[in-house]
C-alpha cells in the first residue's frame, strides 16, 4: 500500500514533447525548474491526487530479451545510484518518450521528470522517480483592467484536478525491474505509454494474484454457476468466495474450494474451467498466495449483488452477511401464473 502524504518533491525537470509523425519537436529545458512553496503545493496534488483514487494495480519494467535494455530501467538505476544526475536522466527520458511519441493520435504535452523522497510504500520509506504527462488543453478566462471596463482574456492551460498521465518507480526490487504504479486517463493511446515508453508488465504480487482470482471467480458464476442453476446461486456463490478471502490471510484452492462450492458436482466444472480461461487471468498456475485485503475490498465494491426481474423488480442480497440471502429468500414456482417467484422474510421495514 502507498501513502504519498509526507512525500517531498526533491527535484524537478520540466520539458515538452511533441507528436514526430507531425513534424513536431522535443524541447529540452536547460536547467531544472525552482520550485516555491506555492508550486510545491499545487504540483504534489496535481502529480499525486490520481495515485490516491485508482487501485494500486503494480507493474514492473520489462523487456523482451532482458530489463536491462529497458530504456528506462537503465535511466532509473542512473537517477537511484547518483540523484544529483536526475536533470540530465530527465532528458534522456524525455527524448525516449518523444520516440515513441510516433503515432497519430498521441498528442503533444509538458512532460514532468521528479524525483521523491519519504514515500511510504508497504510501511517503508523509499525513494521514487515520478514522471508525469500533462495533453489536454482547457480554455479559461482571465480579466483585464481596461480603464472604466473589464476585457475578457481567453487563454488555454491544463486542468490541475486531472492529471492525464504519470508513474512512479519505487526504488525496490531493482534486479526484478523495479515496482511501478501508474496511471493513464486517455484510452486511445494506452499502449502509447504503458508498453512503448514504460515497457511495463503487469508485477504478479499477492495483490495481483488476489485481484484476478477473484475475477476469474466471477466470471466462472457468471458462466457456469448462472446457466447450471439461476441467478441467486451465482450471487451466492461470489458472497462465499469474497467472504473467503476477506477471513484468511492465505488462498489455499482446495480448502476454497470446499468451503465455497455449495454444489460439490460444480467442483470438476471449476477445475475444467481452470485450465480453459486460467491463462486469461494469470492465475493457471496459481493455488497458494497470501490473500491481500485491500484487493478484497476493491473486488467486493465492484462485485454486483443485484438480481434483476423482468417485472422491474430488483432484489439486493447482503454482501456482507450472505447467510441471510440463503437464510430469508427462496425461489419457486407459482402453477397458477406460470410464473417464478422469490418469498422474502423480514421482520420489519427498514427506514431510509
Amino acid at each position: 500500500m502507498i501513502n504519498l502524504y509526507a512525500t517531498q518533491i526533491e527535484h524537478i525537470s520540466i520539458h515538452r514533447v511533441g507528436n514526430k509523425n507531425k513534424g513536431e519537436s522535443v524541447f529540452l529545458s536547460a536547467e531544472p525548474f525552482s520550485l516555491n512553496d506555492e508550486t510545491t503545493g499545487l504540483l504534489k496534488e496535481y502529480f499525486f491526487k490520481p495515485f490516491r483514487e485508482k487501485e494500486e494495480n503494480y507493474y514492473k519494467l520489462s523487456h523482451e530479451v532482458d530489463v536491462e535494455f529497458n530504456e528506462i530501467y537503465k535511466v532509473a538505476i542512473e537517477m537511484f545510484s547518483d540523484a544529483s544526475n536526475t536533470h540530465l536522466s530527465s532528458k534522456k527520458i524525455a527524448t525516449h518518450l518523444f520516440e515513441q511519441s510516433n503515432h497519430p493520435h498521441i498528442k503533444s504535452g509538458e512532460v514532468y521528470v521528479t524525483y521523491l523522497s519519504n514515500v511510504l510504500l508497504d510501511n517503508e520509506k523509499v525513494e521514487a522517480i515520478g514522471i508525469f504527462k500533462s495533453e489536454l488543453k482547457h480554455d479559461f478566462l482571465q480579466f483585464q483592467e481596461n480603464e472604466s471596463n473589464l476585457d475578457i482574456i481567453v487563454q488555454q492551460g491544463i486542468n490541475i484536478n486531472k492529471l492525464d498521465k504519470g508513474c512512479l518507480i519505487f526504488n525496490v526490487n531493482q534486479e526484478e525491474g523495479y515496482k511501478v504504479l501508474s496511471v493513464d486517463s486517455n484510452k486511445y493511446d494506452t499502449k502509447y505509454w504503458l508498453d512503448h515508453f514504460l515497457g511495463a508488465v503487469p508485477l504478479s504480487d499477492d495483490n495481483f494474484k488476489t485481484k484476478n482470482y477473484l475475477k476469474f471467480c466471477q466470471n466462472f458464476a457468471k458462466d457456469v454457476v448462472l446457466p447450471a442453476e439461476d441467478k441467486q446461486q451465482e450471487v451466492l456463490f461470489m458472497n462465499r468466495a469474497v467472504n473467503h478471502f476477506a477471513k484468511n490471510d492465505s488462498f489455499e484452492e482446495s480448502n476454497f474450494l470446499n468451503e465455497v462450492m455449495d454444489n460439490p458436482e460444480l467442483i470438476p466444472e471449476f477445475k475444467h474451467y481452470k485450465v480453459e480461461k486460467g491463462p486469461k487471468y494469470s492465475i493457471e498456475d496459481v493455488s497458494n498466495f497470501d490473500i491481500a485485503n485491500k484487493a478484497v475490498s476493491d473486488v467486493r465494491k465492484k462485485i454486483k449483488n443485484v438480481i434483476n426481474l423482468d417485472t422491474n423488480i430488483q432484489i439486493k442480497m447482503d454482501f456482507i452477511n450472505p447467510e441471510s440471502a440463503e437464510k430469508f429468500v427462496e425461489k419457486g414456482w407459482d402453477e397458477e401464473r406460470q410464473m417464478y417467484y422469490y418469498l422474502v422474510y423480514f421482520n420489519k421495514e427498514q427506514k431510509s
